[in-house]
């Protein structure tokens, strides 16, 4: 079985699946709105200052602050 980790532990070029997100329903129902939902792949594109990371989700790239990804639990898909 793979490991459930936080979004915010992945590595640059990582492939993961979203398995549940953490967040305040409003934040939770506009990454949702975004395509960000249960089961879809996402990858790591690169890692800023701060722990924010661009990621690629359905073809559109996304900036997501730490207090978002620390929220986001993933399965590492490689």
């Amino acid at each position: 079985m793979k490991q459930m980790m936080e979004l915010s532990q992945g590595k640059i070029g990582g492939q993961y699946t979203i398995q549940h997100m953490n967040l305040p329903l409003n934040i939770e129902k506009r990454l949702e709105a975004l395509g960000m939902t249960h089961g879809t792949l996402i990858s790591i594109l690169n890692s800023k200052s701060r722990g924010v990371l661009i990621v690629k989700v359905r073809g559109t790239r996304f900036a997501l602050g730490r207090n978002i990804t620390a929220n986001i639990q993933v399965r590492c898909e490689q």
